[in-house]
């Protein structure tokens, strides 16, 4: 049976979510995080995965760069808190890089069906690989 577009792009959306914030856990065993943004370590039932180019642009709502584990009131009552985001972002990866993703914002990239469904089953993998390190 075929799925569809908006199936496969809500699974890999949530795959991608899992997986940013079970990576930005690592640090404190999976447990916590530390927010992108305002710096604050929190319990990860708090995080989300927060995009700093917003990911209406598709070029980059599954960039590994361009997304990272936020607190949920920078990501959801702050607008992002993108102030912080973006000196977050720099000492984590680099002004070239952060540069980079703010030009990217401007390209175009549609993801078919089939390729939304191999990101899901991707960032599944992926996520069962970060957690299996933890245990």
């Amino acid at each position: 049976m075929k799925t569809s577009y908006s199936t496969n792009k809500r699974k890999a959306d949530e795959a991608f979510s899992l997986f940013i914030r079970t990576r930005d856990a690592q640090p404190y065993q999976g447990r916590a995080f530390k927010c992108i943004s305002c710096g604050k370590v929190l319990p990860i039932e708090k995080a989300d995965n927060g995009h700093y180019v917003n990911r209406q642009h598709m070029s980059l709502r599954y960039s590994e760069l361009n997304c990272n584990t936020q607190c949920r009131s920078c990501n959801r009552f702050d607008e992002g808190n993108q102030q912080g985001y973006r000196k977050g972002l720099i000492e984590k990866i680099g002004e070239e890089k952060v540069e980079l993703l703010e030009a990217m914002k401007y390209q175009t990239n549609k993801l078919s069906a089939f390729e939304l469904g191999e990101l899901a089953k991707y960032y599944r993998k992926k996520t069962k690989e970060f957690e299996y390190q933890i245990k």
